[in-house]
């Protein structure tokens, strides 16, 4: 199949020229508003969107935007604090390079009490900042550092409130100092500098002077001072609306700098936050952990430290005895260890490099940058416009042909003073102006951002956090999730269900007088050994704390019920070598060396491929049998059956070595490779982890809404199988056949054009690496598709960052993979999974609505005021009858709209396509149908009003004003309906659900209040009177129509192909023929 045919085929197909789609086309971006990756975008194209735009308000506009320029800034701060670290590198190993000898009669290092504690915290600090081996010598190595400082190496600290508020106190907490977040009073200048605000408050300000110079100060402050206190009322509302949402942001922000890390107090593993730790803790690192703060290694293995996010070099740092300085902000690359903390917070140079740089927000979304577009070109025809009313208005004025009330020229040349002539010509250019502002929808881009802001806040409740904001739209365009299945789709609670010695099966798992003594203690070593995780007795017996991952948490506690004791099994023997369990090798290692010089080798791993490196296993009786081809049948069968059942098999195999084939130097062992061959199968366990409640239901929901779930894991195909049959994700055993299910090693030894068209079958991929999730996330993506995945170890990151949408699991995740998503799942469930597809969704649907809603007030407002001005020289709505308008459309309309909450109704629908049009076929029939009505009916009012209502009255100026009003309340009260109308754009009851947005009620109650208080008690203020029962019955009867003409305007039928679409035909067409020399 050609790959041009495999992408028409796919129904969620992008753009051919989708440069981040990876299919290549004749230009990288037609438009500079057509960025649809936001992730690791080029520079420049985020600036050319920014220069390219058209803003009132640069400073409010782009304050969510990535600040260029700061950035740089932040980036040069960050360069100059890592040359700093790689200059203290570089001495030190000048000065381990050089042979030091001490001079006799100088005197050793002076230590410095500081409080209880035989240490101070600048010596503390110079010790690791400047890798100064030798004073640490000088203390007696990091055993006489814990003893200073009143640390236990294996308990830790006790860890009481007393002992942590008095190390807080001497060393300081594990927090720096923060910027402060910025005042209201800075948001109110922000909105000050709004360009057409700045221009009406001028123009506000010469209207005054000339009125109080003509009318005296008690009539003629109206006009000017009208509209300055207008221009004054959207400056608020626009600060305070722009304060809360830094406020949320801020708050968001905080919650992502929280790590939880592991300690070790009073011999108890605690998980606390990352703000708590304090000098003389005992932290233990494993692979993907951040170092928490600057330390000495107390013992690890195979610990090796990434340090490129305080050096900028991607070299990886191998830490042991003689290098056992580690910094705050590194993470752990590889291996396991502990470490004591010897300085945090600002001793640290984290702490500097963090209190130094400002913690940026700003971040584009690609709808952001699109609707900046949709403003942008919105705002020029509205220039336009403005422009040509200035013009025609002017001409009209000048040359006597606007009129006054009483038929007379408002301009007489020679004969009207100049005064009256330049107000006359500052109210038409305060009309020309006012068209600016209601053209130019400057809320549309800053809409997103609110919607953002509380989609975020709710998120978090739904166990989401949000790291980038563009994930959380781009989440509403996923067509397929590849996610885990351990603690995604199951529990995550493992519990040994079976389990064999050797050959023999165990009635039941924890039978302990089924296992021979002759076999018992060489697997308790096994399993106390071959371990990350801990076991904790509680003083007086208690039940056992077990930590760790699942895994080694149902593992270590099926040894405990079979008698083991952990801390004597640890004793018992010493560790030469690790080899950490790798996900590439399904499997981790152990060297221990006992009393007698014998060298045990344990492995531990998936059971089928740790069964391929044994050639002997254990009987019943605890006796060494070889294993012949009939066994290894046997147990590959029992392996098939448990596997079948969704058990995770976990072998355990062992083998002896003589000292004489173990290096005995350090610096070779950390390079040994254990070998790992000639085993001997111990036992093998199945271990039960259930299905998440509901999670069957998730993903049929997934199904429904268009998103394909596809299950990657590292579990046994058999396993997978049995669990993707449970979810719903395989519906019979007829899918679980290839390609529906594969294996990681078959799908990554196809081609790169067989892997594209194997992965749109994909639904189950068993004993995957993470380079084969990779994998499959690139052929996903070139297929067309917006992909998100689900990850948790430090090996995924390459995929979760490869993918649209990364989601790191919140528990099991480490700090790498958390690093490298844009999304946390808190609860590691994979419903809150779809729930944040249900948030994308809401975040585009709400942007369409509030799009509706603002350009049927645009069309409506701009024409009803245009047409009247070019027919007859005046308009029927002032200035500050525009501003308020203004302000219903863009501030407390993004408000009611943006902030709807997400409904069943969005998952019955596909994924938005990312270059689908914003404004749809049926956004332009719902918004021309009331925009129409809107402008007929009040047009009609403005011209036949007079005789239409009968208004008659002795003064001819107030039949006017009386039908002006009527005109302004009608149409508020009409934005008003139509704001429950652009609720449910294609939904015929638009009053589903209204009483779950509290907001919505709230903004329109307060709408209405407001503006039954401009016309009854402001009309002064808003040159408006006061109007009967019967025309407030009017205003609210034109306004009440809206309702049932947006159910007929629901039943017109539009064409699946948009507008634009034909537009650009027609265009293309029309220049073709323009082109062709014959015309034809």
């Amino acid at each position: 199949m050609e790959m041009t045919d495999r992408i028409t085929g796919s129904p969620y197909r992008r753009h051919r020229n989708d440069v981040e789609a990876g299919i290549s086309g004749e230009d990288e971006a037609s438009s500079p508003f057509e960025i649809y990756r936001t992730k690791d975008a080029p520079v420049d194209r985020l600036r050319r969107w920014r220069q390219a735009a058209l803003v009132l308000n640069a400073t409010r506009r782009f304050r969510y935007t990535l600040d260029l320029k700061k950035e740089e800034e932040k980036q040069q701060t960050i360069r100059k604090i890592r040359a700093h670290a790689q200059v203290i590198r570089a001495a030190y190993l000048f000065k381990e390079a050089g042979q030091v000898v001490k001079v006799p009669g100088t005197p050793d290092f002076l230590t410095t009490p500081a409080g209880d504690y035989g240490v101070d915290q600048d010596q503390l600090a110079s010790i690791t900042r400047d890798h100064d081996f030798s004073a640490l010598e000088q203390f007696g190595g990091v055993r006489g550092l814990a003893d200073m400082l009143k640390t236990n190496l294996e308990r830790g600290i006790h860890g009481d409130d007393d002992d942590i508020v008095k190390r807080k106190n001497t060393f300081g907490p594990n927090t720096y100092p923060k910027k402060k977040g910025r005042s209201f009073w800075s948001f109110v200048w922000d909105a000050c500098k709004d360009t057409t605000l700045i221009i009406l408050a001028v123009a506000a300000a010469a209207s005054l002077a000339l009125g109080i110079k003509t009318e005296g100060i008690k009539e003629g402050w109206y006009d000017g001072g009208s509209i300055a206190l207008a221009v004054l009322i959207v400056i608020v509302f626009t600060a305070i609306s722009d304060y809360k949402q830094s406020l949320q942001f801020q708050n968001l922000n905080e919650e992502k700098q929280n790590i939880r890390m592991e300690v070790i107090r009073g011999g108890r593993r605690l998980e606390v936050s990352i703000f708590e730790i304090v000098v003389g803790d005992v932290v233990p690192l494993k692979i993907g952990d951040q170092v928490p703060a600057d330390g000495i290694l107390i013992s690890g293995h195979s610990l090796a430290i990434d340090e490129s996010s305080m050096t900028g070099e991607s070299k990886i740092v191998h830490k042991s005895s003689k290098a056992p300085f580690l910094m705050s902000g590194c993470k752990v690359a590889d291996g396991y260890g502990s470490m004591l903390v010897t300085s945090v917070g600002l001793n640290t140079e984290w702490g500097l490099l963090m209190a130094s740089i400002s913690e940026d927000n700003g971040e584009e979304t690609p709808l952001q940058v699109r609707l900046n577009g949709v403003a942008t070109f919105i705002g020029f025809v509205g220039l336009t416009v403005a422009v040509v009313a200035l013009i025609v208005l002017s001409i009209r004025y000048f040359t006597a042909h606007t009129y006054n009330e009483d038929g007379s020229p408002q301009f007489q040349a020679g004969k009207t003073k100049f005064s009256t002539a330049i107000d006359g010509a500052i109210k038409i250019f305060t009309v020309a102006v006012i068209i600016v502002v209601v053209a130019v929808p400057e809320g549309l881009p800053l809409a997103v951002t609110l919607t953002l802001a509380y989609s975020m806040r709710k998120m978090m409740a739904d166990k989401a956090l949000v790291r980038r904001l563009s994930a959380c739209e781009t989440m509403g365009s996923a067509t397929t999730i590849c996610s885990d299945k351990t603690g995604t789709l199951t529990l995550n609670q493992m519990t040994v269900v079976e389990a064999y010695i050797g050959e023999t099966k165990l009635e039941p798992p924890d039978n302990v007088s089924a296992v021979s003594p002759n076999i018992k203690p060489l697997l308790m070593e096994g399993i106390a050994q071959n371990t990350t995780g801990s076991v904790f007795i509680p003083e007086g017996n208690g039940n056992a704390e077990v930590t760790g991952s699942p895994t080694e948490r149902a593992i270590l506690q099926w040894g405990v019920n079979l008698g083991m004791n952990f801390d004597a099994m640890r004793s018992a023997t010493s560790i030469i070598h690790v080899f950490p369990f790798n996900s590439e090798k399904k499997r981790g290692g152990v060297a221990l060396r006992l009393s007698d010089s014998e060298v045990h080798i344990h492995w531990k791993g998936a059971a089928e491929i740790v069964l391929e490196s044994c050639t002997g296993f254990v009987d019943m009786h605890g006796d060494f049998k070889q294993m012949d081809e009939d066994k290894e049948k046997q147990l590959k069968k029992a392996i098939e059956d448990m596997a079948a059942r969704s058990l995770r098999c976990v072998a355990i195999a062992y083998r002896s070595l003589g000292m004489e084939n173990v290096p005995m130097d350090e610096e070779e062992q950390a390079h040994w490779e254990i070998p790992e061959n000639d085993l001997v199968l111990l036992a093998i366990v199945g271990l039960k982890d259930p299905c998440r409640p509901r999670v069957k239901d998730a993903v049929e929901l997934c199904k429904i809404a268009g998103v394909k779930v596809r299950m990657v894991t590292g579990d046994n195909l058999q396993t997978a199988r049995a669990i993707a049959l449970e979810c719903g994700i395989l519906e019979s055993d007829a899918d679980a056949t290839e390609p529906n299910l594969i294996e990681g090693k078959v799908f990554r030894a196809y081609s790169d054009i067989q892997r594209q068209e194997i992965a749109e079958k994909i639904s189950v991929m068993g004993r995957s690496s993470p380079n084969d999730k990779l994998l499959l996330v690139q052929a996903l993506r070139k297929n067309g598709h917006v992909v998100a995945v689900t990850g948790d170890g430090t090996n995924d990151a390459p995929a979760l960052h490869e993918a649209d949408i990364g989601l790191a699991m919140g528990i099991q995740g480490t700090e790498v993979a958390k690093e490298s998503s844009d999304i946390i799942i808190l609860d590691d469930n994979f419903a809150s999974v779809v729930k944040v597809v249900r948030w994308g969704r809401s975040v585009y649907a709400n942007i369409q609505k509030f799009i509706q809603f603002q350009l049927t007030v645009n069309v409506a407002a701009i024409a009803i005021n245009v047409v009247a001005a070019f027919a007859a020289g005046d308009v029927p709505l002032n200035a500050v009858q525009m501003l308020w308008v203004n302000l219903i459309m863009d501030t407390l309309g993004a408000l009611a709209l943006a902030t709807e909450p997400p409904t069943d109704h969005l998952m019955h629908r596909p994924p938005v396509g990312r270059r689908e049009p914003l404004v749809t076929n049926i956004m332009w029939r719902n918004l021309l149908v009331q925009a129409m009505y809107q402008v007929t009916v009040l047009l009609v009012l403005n011209f036949h009003g007079r005789d239409i209502l009968h208004l008659k009255d002795d003064s001819t100026a107030h039949p006017t004003k009386v039908k002006n009003t009527l005109i302004f309340n009608a149409f508020v009260f009409c934005q008003v309906f139509n704001e429950f109308n652009a609720r449910k754009p294609d939904e015929l009851n638009v009053f589903k659900g209204v009483t779950n947005n509290y907001l919505f009620i709230v903004i329109v109650g307060g709408t209405v209040l407001l503006q039954v208080i401009i016309i009854m008690f402001l009309g002064k203020f808003a040159s408006t009177v006061r109007l009967s029962w019967k025309l407030w019955l009017v205003s609210i009867a034109i306004a009440f129509i809206s309702w049932p003409l947006a159910i007929i305007g629901k039943l017109i039928p539009v064409p699946e192909k948009s507008y634009g679409e034909y537009l650009k035909k027609f265009f293309k067409k029309f220049l073709w023929r323009r082109r062709s020399p014959h015309g034809t």
